[in-house]
Formats: structure tokens, C-alpha cells, sequence
């Protein structure tokens, strides 16, 4: 069963972690207690053979129960029960005058055996001789390079069975309560972990979208929690400013089809009032055809932007003549700037061919220029020119018209934004026209600038990438 709440999961991991490392710490710390119980077991028996090896060298008598005792409990601290002591013969048969007769008899392997008869000393563990294995150290004594004797000495594993019994009981009583703990500690530092994202959450449920304005609450402590606060602020920042353009997008395109359609519908209202001649009907059908065109229009370049936002402005690329593009869009608007009395002038044009949308390409520079002309005064002078470098190729359009604020230069490729000297003039316009421009550039790989000085003019620039 899947677990969802993340304190839960923090929790159970962090209790598994913890089983995990104190088992493995409990099993290496139960392997070190045996190595250094069976260390000290084999030292002490070890010390307590070279002590009778030493008296037997001394003396060849029987060795007393009570020196037997002595020496165990020299060497262990005390005199355990189970021990064992026994002499053997450089035969390695049983000496039962000077063995302890009061225990068990010790085995003799024939790895001891031979071990003793090279002079070295052997230890091993045998089962049979009690309740709990003995461990039995075999110890040669060598007198001129010769061995003379055995001594076997051997204690009870008994107390150390026990001491590993003791430990694997405490360990089972602990672990659990440790886990215990650990849970109930690892819940509360979750809990309060989580506390900040919990708040976060609730803030978040509380932000619509008529509420973007609201933010979460930062801690300021800079950790990961905080990291994520500031982002989903910069999140809801753009989602509000998002928000705000397409409110403003709206509202701009209500405006702008709201006069076109009044417009049209008084006009017909008007012609169906009473009986008109041909001519007046054929001048109200005109009237509304330029009307039904002006909203065409401006459907067609919503439908455009709309399309290059999403990503999917439909582009015919193919190799194309730059210049020629140039020079058919000044040859179709050269009417237009004439009518208006301004000079249209075909700078600059050298040949250069790249991969693009032909179409798309006539009307960005088509744009750009009928700007130019709208916001150029009578006798003004608008130039068309082609320039490019080894990787871009640049359009520029200049003019001598009104020129742009500098506090306005920023907004200008907004959808429906018109400067103010824009705004004041007669001019028909949308404000989609630099808007679209800017679109068919970046859907070619490239970017347009403005430079302009506020009552002298403007200079776009467009930078469209050479594709080989």
C-alpha cells in the first residue's frame, strides 16, 4: 500500500535507516565482543600454562589443586569451576599422578601432538566435556631443544556464552525502544520540517487567478524550504504579469473589434430605415465592406500572434532572395508613401539568399514600412535597406518621422500598443502591426531593434540568422 503523505515516508525511511545501522552496528559490535572474549580466554590460558611450564621446569612434582587455582585465578580474575588441567608424557599419554583427577580427562588431536612434539603450543575448542564447550591450550616443555612433557589447560566457554546471551538480550530489549524513540523523534522533526510547506500549501490553495497579487510567505533562512517559497513567488509574478496581458490583450481586442462592428451595424441600421437609390445602398455596402475588411484584418493578425505564442506559426521555409522580397514590398507600398507626399527611398541592397518564409518576410518588412509612413510627417523620407555580415542578415527600416520616447521604446512590440503621439494622431491602426513584425522574426531565429531620437525618427533593425 502506497504511503502519500511525505511525513509518514520520512518517517518509516528513517526508522528502516535506523533498524538497518543498528543492526549492523549491533552485529559488528557482537563480533568484536566475541573476538576480544575469545582473545582474552586464549591469553589467559596462555599465561597460565607458561606459569605451570615454569614450575614444572623448576620441580617434576605434582602439581597442587590449590596452585592450579592460583594460577587460573592470577590470570582471569577468578577461580572458575570448569576448569581443567592435565600432564601428558612426550607421548602424549595421560600422566595421572600429576593431573587434576577431579576433571574430565582433556582430548590430545594428533595437530596438537604434532604441533608439541616441533615445540609449539595449540588451542582448540572441543565439545563433550560439560554442558558448554572447552577451549584447551596444548603447551610442549622443552628442555635442551627436547620436549619433556605436555601441559594441557582448558576452561569452560560457559562465561562466555553467557556474556554473549546478556548482550543479545540487552540488544533486544533496546533496539526496540530505540526505534521507538528514533519513530516518534523522526515524526516530530518531519512534522516540523514540513510545518513551512504545510503554510506554503495553504497559501497557494488561498492565490486564484483573481488573487495573483498574494504571495507565500519567505522565512529568510536561505535552506531548500525557502529556495522554494521565492520561486513559487517569482512563479505567481509571472503568472500575474501573464494574467495581466491577457486581460489587457482582451480588453484591447474587445475595444478595437467593438468600433469596426458599431460601425457596420449603424450603417446597415441606417440604410434599412427607409428606401434608398442603388447609389446609397451601393455607398453603405462599400462602407461596410472596408469595415467587414478592417476587422478581417484584424482577426487574421490575432490568429497570427496567437499562433506564433503557441509555437506553432506555420512557416514555408525555402531559400529565398532577400533582396528581391525587399524590393517587391517597396515597389507595392512606393503608392502609399507617394500619396501621403513622403519620399520612399530603396537604400542599400546587397544580394544575399537565406531559408525563410517568403510570405511571412513580405508582410514583417511590409509592417515596419507602412509604420514608418504612418508616423512620418508630409515631406518626410522613409529608407529600405538590405545589409548582412557572414552569419546575419539585416533589415533596417529608417525614418524622419516623430520617433518613439525612450520610456516608450520598451513597449512599443506589445500587441495593441500605440505611442502616445500615436494615439494623437488620425491615423487608422491597430497596434498589431510591430507586434506581428516582431513574431515572423523570432519565428525565423531573429530579433528586431529600435533606435530612436524623439522628434527626429526611428531606425529598426531586424537580425535574421543566415542558414547554410
Amino acid at each position: 500500500m502506497f504511503v502519500k503523505s511525505i511525513r509518514t515516508r520520512l518517517t518509516i525511511w528513517y526508522t528502516c535507516l535506523l533498524t538497518v545501522t543498528l543492526l549492523i552496528v549491533g552485529g559488528a559490535a557482537f563480533a568484536l565482543l566475541s573476538y576480544s572474549l575469545s582473545h582474552e580466554m586464549d591469553s589467559a590460558l596462555d599465561s597460565v600454562a607458561k606459569t605451570l611450564v615454569e614450575r614444572d621446569q623448576s620441580r617434576a612434582t605434582t602439581f597442587l589443586p590449590s596452585e592450579i587455582d592460583q594460577a587460573f585465578r592470577r590470570f582471569f580474575g577468578f577461580s572458575p569451576w570448569d576448569h581443567y588441567f592435565q600432564m601428558r608424557d612426550p607421548s602424549g599419554n595421560r600422566d595421572e599422578h600429576r593431573s587434576l583427577p577431579s576433571t574430565g580427562k582433556l582430548p590430545l588431536s594428533s595437530k596438537a601432538l604434532n604441533n608439541a612434539m616441533r615445540g609449539l603450543s595449540s588451542f582448540e575448542t572441543v565439545e563433550g566435556l560439560g554442558e558448554y564447550p572447552v577451549r584447551i591450550l596444548t603447551m610442549p616443555v622443552m628442555e635442551s631443544n627436547r620436549v619433556i612433557n605436555m601441559i594441557q589447560v582448558g576452561m569452560s566457554l560457559k562465561s562466555i556464552d553467557e556474556t554473549h546471551l546478556r548482550f543479545l538480550l540487552i540488544m533486544a530489549g533496546v533496539l526496540p525502544l530505540g526505534l521507538v524513540l528514533a519513530a516518534s523523534g523522526g515524526w516530530l522533526l518531519a512534522d516540523r520540517a514540513l510545518k513551512p510547506v504545510d503554510r506554503m500549501t495553504a497559501a497557494a490553495r488561498r492565490i486564484s487567478a483573481e488573487h495573483l497579487s498574494q504571495r507565500v510567505d519567505e522565512t529568510g533562512t536561505g535552506d531548500e524550504l525557502d529556495n522554494l517559497a521565492k520561486t513559487l513567488n517569482q512563479m505567481l509574478t509571472r503568472l500575474d504579469a501573464a494574467f495581466s496581458q491577457i486581460r489587457r490583450f482582451s480588453a484591447d481586442a474587445s475595444h478595437e473589434l467593438q468600433t469596426p462592428l458599431t460601425i457596420l451595424k449603424g450603417e446597415l441600421e441606417v440604410a434599412l430605415r427607409s428606401t434608398r437609390t442603388p447609389e446609397e445602398y451601393r455607398a453603405t455596402m462599400e462602407s461596410a465592406l472596408e469595415e467587414v475588411d478592417r476587422i478581417a484584418h484584424l482577426v487574421e493578425g490575432l490568429l497570427l500572434l496567437a499562433r506564433a505564442e503557441a509555437g506553432v506559426l506555420r512557416m514555408d521555409r525555402q531559400e529565398v532572395d532577400l533582396g528581391q522580397v525587399l524590393e517587391e514590398v517597396y515597389l507595392r507600398l512606393k503608392p502609399l508613401a507617394d500619396s501621403h507626399r513622403i519620399e520612399l527611398r530603396l537604400g542599400t541592397i546587397e544580394p544575399l539568399r537565406i531559408q525563410g518564409d517568403p510570405e511571412r518576410l513580405q508582410r514583417m518588412t511590409s509592417n515596419l514600412l507602412d509604420n514608418a509612413i504612418k508616423y512620418s510627417g508630409a515631406g518626410g523620407r522613409v529608407t529600405l535597406g538590405l545589409q548582412h555580415d557572414s552569419n546575419w542578415a539585416f533589415i533596417i527600416v529608417s525614418d524622419t518621422g516623430t520617433g518613439i520616447p525612450i520610456e516608450e521604446q520598451k513597449h512599443i512590440f506589445q500587441a495593441f500598443y500605440r505611442t502616445s503621439e500615436a494615439r494623437s494622431m488620425a491615423e487608422w491602426g491597430t497596434g498589431l502591426g510591430l507586434s506581428i513584425a516582431q513574431s515572423i522574426a523570432a519565428a525565423h531565429g531573429g530579433n528586431i531593434e529600435v533606435e530612436s531620437i524623439h522628434g527626429q525618427g526611428s531606425t529598426f533593425r531586424v537580425s535574421i540568422p543566415i542558414v547554410s
